[in-house]
């Protein structure tokens, strides 16, 4: 059983500990993302980029994080 306070998200299908309260913007700097070059679902749901300081990440919840990369 996990300690209480902390809980498990899915990135990519890949498992990751949510120690604590985390909204999407904070989970892309942690990762090392920037937020302008990324497509973010939630739970099967886009989130908006405005939306991403406000969405707050809950145990459980399943994310797809699409990288886009520029070329020429």
């Amino acid at each position: 059983m996990n300690d209480a306070g902390m809980g498990m998200i899915t990135v990519n299908g890949e498992a990751r500990p949510l120690d604590g309260p985390m909204t999407v913007a904070g989970l892309l700097a942690a990762i090392g993302l920037d937020g302008r070059k990324v497509a973010v679902e939630r739970n099967e749901a886009i989130v908006p980029r405005s939306a991403y300081e406000a969405t707050r990440l809950e145990p459980g919840d399943s994310l797809e994080i699409v990288h886009f990369i520029g070329g020429g």
